[in-house]
């Protein structure tokens, strides 16, 4: 049932063969190039997006400190405000008095002095 198939060896057949054999190492080159080029690219791209991606992070610490900064001139100014605001009390002198009395415990030689804690005059 089963036969057996002979190839045939002549020159049609081996001049076939050899143009295989020349079209598959063509195309290995071609996909070896390609292969090639591919990985060329992939470095181009990789030296752009790590430059991208270091800039973000600095854009964020930045941001970041923007924004500690906006706070500490929040916290400083108010403070200043604050010491500003006493200053001005203080050129009153029973108010500097007040303050006196209270926050160094100053009086008098006939006075005694009590203290109560957050009491101080603001």
């Amino acid at each position: 049932m089963y036969k057996k198939i002979v190839q045939m060896n002549n020159s049609f057949i081996q001049n076939e063969h050899q143009r295989r054999k020349y079209l598959m190492e063509e195309r290995q080159r071609r996909n070896r190039f390609m292969g090639w080029v591919l990985i060329l690219i992939m470095l181009l791209f990789i030296l752009p997006t790590y430059n991208l991606t270091q800039s973000y992070q600095q854009l964020l610490e930045r941001r970041q400190q923007l924004a500690d900064l906006k706070k500490q001139y929040q916290e400083l100014s108010d403070e200043k405000d604050k010491e500003s605001n006493l200053a001005t009390k203080l050129k009153d002198e029973t108010y500097a008095a007040k303050y006196l009395r209270a926050k160094y415990y100053y009086s008098k030689s006939w006075e005694e002095v009590y203290t109560i804690p957050d009491l101080l005059p603001r």
